[in-house]
């Protein structure tokens, strides 16, 4: 029986991926700041329940050290994370300390951790759910937009080292997925970007900007990605991500950012008139 451990299993994606995998026959580690209040994932065979704030490093390497005890783990799902929303200066320190924290640098801990045991057993994958954002960028989203971005320049580095290891390390980039994401966002607002909050919300209603897949569609690509023995390192996941990716990498960085800015109602404040 294989095993997958996951981090930020709770709700949305990472319940549902930790759903699919125990479908397959698979042994699942579900992580979570606070498993005494999951009762789903609680009463199914073959479903391990560890706490796990990725924030917390000591936490980190004794929750490690005990999957470790349980099970041999195959697969490592980076999933935990947030969204932080809205223009950079009304942001704290400690919130954009805590925005990296979680979505990149809780990444760097648990992977850290697992790499000395894949290494030993020169066996392994680790998969971590970045998004479309870490491929294009959304306005009023900076610092997480960052965390995502840096998460893909990281693990496409990190394949080079963990390969002669016999080590694969891939990410899942998502658009818009239905769930409680939207409720754990930490939003701040100021009426300055009112036309451009409304612009976007156009967008993300009328799928212009994003569509939201339901978060099996999303979880079968981790799936895919944890199977399919490929040697990829990025997968995306949902219509609106391919579509997104796809046109930025035909028209190019600058004319993808230039006709975004267009459908916005941005002016260049390089412009002459």
């Amino acid at each position: 029986m294989k095993t997958i451990f996951i981090t930020g299993a709770s709700a949305g994606l990472g319940k549902t991926t930790a759903k699919l995998f125990h479908s397959k026959g698979w042994r699942v580690i579900a992580t979570m700041r606070s498993p005494e209040k999951e009762t789903e994932l609680s009463g199914m065979e073959n479903v391990i329940l560890l706490p796990l704030d990725v924030t917390n490093a000591e936490q980190v390497n004794i929750t490690v050290q005990e999957a470790l005890k349980l099970a041999d783990i195959d697969v490592v799902f980076n999933n935990a994370g947030y969204g932080l929303v809205g223009p950079l200066e009304l942001y704290t320190e400690e919130q954009m300390i805590h925005q990296f924290d979680t979505n990149f640098f809780g990444v760097l801990r648990v992977t850290k951790a697992f790499i000395p045991y894949f290494k030993q057993k020169q066996n392994g994958l680790f998969i971590t759910t970045t998004s479309i954002c870490g491929l294009a960028t959304y306005p009023l989203c900076s610092v997480y937009n960052a965390s995502k971005w840096a998460l893909e320049g990281w693990s496409e580095s990190m394949s080079y080292d963990l390969a002669q290891f016999n080590i694969g390390i891939k990410t899942v980039a998502p658009g818009g997925i239905k769930s409680n994401y939207m409720n754990v966002m930490t939003v701040v607002a100021d009426n300055a970007y009112d036309s451009l909050n409304s612009k976007m919300a156009q967008g993300f209603t009328d799928g212009t900007l994003m569509e939201f897949s339901d978060p099996e569609i999303i979880a079968a690509v981790v799936y895919e990605a944890a199977t399919d023995g490929k040697d990829q390192a990025r997968y995306l996941a949902g219509a609106d991500a391919v579509r997104t990716y796809n046109k930025r990498e035909q028209q190019g960085a600058e004319a993808y950012r230039k006709e975004l800015s267009a459908y916005l109602g941005l002016k260049s404040p390089f412009s002459k008139a």
